[in-house]
Parts: C-alpha cells; structure tokens; sequence
C-alpha cells in the first residue's frame, strides 16, 4: 500500500514518501495526503523543520503513470490531475511555513524531483539520478509544477533536463544548482541540517522563507509587507538572540 508517513521528532518532523515495489512513485492518494500533511504542519507553531525523504533507498520516481488512463483520460481529468492534486501538494510543501529539508537517496525523477525542487534545502547521495523525462510521455510539465523548478534553477537549465529528459548523476544535479549539497550518509545530514535550523529563531526562519519568495517576483514589497519584515525587530527571540550573543551563552528561542 502507497502512504504518506511522518514521524515527529521534538521540533522536528520527518515525511516519508512510501509505494514498495514503484520506487516511490506518487500516486493520487499520495499527492492528496501530501498537501494535507503539509498544510497541517505548516499551521503547527511548535514544529521547527521537516525533512522530506522516501522509503528503501529511493527518493520517487515520479507519478503513477499506471493510474492515468483512469484518473488522467481526458482533457478536463488531466487539468484538475495537475492542477488540484499535483499543483495544491506542490504549492502546500514550498509555502509551509517551517523550513524544509529534501533528503534524496536512489531515483529522484519526475514528481520526485518536482517534490524536491519545492523544498528550501536539497542534500543529496553521490549516487542519485535525478530527471524529468516528461518528453517520452508526450506533454509538458504542468505550469504549477514547471514553476518551482524556474524558480530553483532558472530557464536555461530547466529547460535542458526538459527538452532532452535525460537522467543524470548527482554532479551534475549540483553542478545545475538542483541540490545544495552531496553527503554519503543522506539521512544523518539532513538531521544534522534540520536540528541546526531548529537552534536558530523560528520566526526568523519563517520570514526569510516569506521574503525569499516573494522578493523573488518583481512587483515591489507593499508597505504592509515591509512592516513584517521589520516586525521580527519587536520579538521576544529577537531580544533573546541580542542577549545571548553578548552574554555568549546558546539562545533559548521560543518562537515568540
């Protein structure tokens, strides 16, 4: 059986993709099940970072596509597949409020990379493949699930991995920008990177992820939007960080 599990570690979560014998591969319960863990962790203040991977030794290797001649056969089906289920999961993973940690080990592909590039940190093993061969199935990639992936690595390299749909290695997926970073032992990196986020001040994280995105579009911070940049000036973890930095002792930050 495909599932969505997340595990809760103290501040920290964990969220497994999980389809034995497909790689990992999404299907529509899945997709649905993401955003649904996504928007409930987001709105969990207590949380401080979750990190994303997939189940024996492989990220995802994309959609099921064995469900698209029943879920995806037509026109108006194909729409709401990738606009309601891939698109709302996709939107709820890179616009949680907690930072996010994509841990990738064995095939990273397709949806699995689009699950990926939505996340705010990519560690990977030297071993992994990474690719969109959407080219082979005989569509483009959906404008929901193709953003998140301009956004990562711009429309030069995007759109190589897509005309060509090759699978590559992970140095050359670094070399492009699509992952921060290569470690032997994935999982224990990605840990070490979640508990490192979490000592920092939770309403510093959330606001650099708000101001990275939208200072990412070009149309001006509104004034309103300027006043929560500098709200963070009037927290108690902004006086705690102060403190501790000159009383040189570890902040204790609570989110407040």
């Amino acid at each position: 059986m495909s599932d969505i599990r997340i595990e809760r570690d103290g501040q920290l979560a964990r969220v497994w993709l999980s389809n034995p014998g497909k790689l990992n591969a999404v299907d529509v319960a899945m997709w649905k099940r993401l955003r649904e863990v996504f928007s409930e962790a987001s709105a969990d203040d207590t949380l401080r970072c979750i990190v994303v991977g997939g189940e024996d030794g492989n990220f995802a290797a994309g959609a099921d596509i064995e469900e698209f001649a029943a879920i995806r056969g037509t026109l108006e089906q194909g729409v709401e597949y990738h606009t309601e289920l891939i698109g709302k999961a996709l939107t709820a993973i890179a616009e949680c409020r907690h930072p996010t940690i994509a841990a990738i080990e064995g095939v990273c592909v397709g949806g699995g990379l689009e699950i990926a590039s939505a996340c705010d940190i990519r560690i990977a093993s030297p071993q992994a493949r990474f690719g969109i061969p959407i080219n082979r199935l005989g569509f483009a990639l959906a404008p929901g699930e193709m953003q998140h992936l301009l956004n990562l690595i711009g429309k030069a390299a995007a759109l190589e991995i897509l005309l060509e749909g090759r699978v590559f290695d992970a140095a050359e997926a670094k070399e492009k920008g699509l992952i921060s970073r290569l470690a032997e032992d994935v999982p224990a990196a990605a840990m070490e990177a979640a508990r490192r986020i979490a000592q920092g001040a939770p309403l510093a994280a959330r606001m650099n992820k708000v101001l990275a995105r939208r200072l990412s579009s070009p149309v001006p911070l509104s004034e309103q939007e300027m006043q929560a940049a500098f709200a963070l000036l009037d927290s108690q973890d902004y006086r705690e960080g102060i403190a501790s930095f000159l009383e040189k002792r570890k902040p204790d930050f609570k989110g407040l």
